[in-house]
């Protein structure tokens, strides 16, 4: 089976950029979500992380 996917991959033209561009793309995300963790507020995070734990609104059934 994979060499049937490898060999039909093989015999298409340009698709060697492809492995190229998801790469660069993995990796840009993770650079600017690493950017974005380094440079937040820390109220902003210390709001963000008491969230799941504040149930005011919520109601048990």
């Amino acid at each position: 089976m994979l060499k049937f996917v490898k060999n039909h991959m093989e015999s298409i033209t340009g698709i060697e950029i492809y492995p190229l561009i998801s790469l660069l793309i993995f990796f840009i995300f993770f650079v600017v979500l690493f950017y974005w963790v380094i440079t937040a507020k820390k109220e902003y995070i210390k709001t963000v992380s008491h969230i799941p734990l504040d149930n005011q609104n919520d109601q048990l059934l």
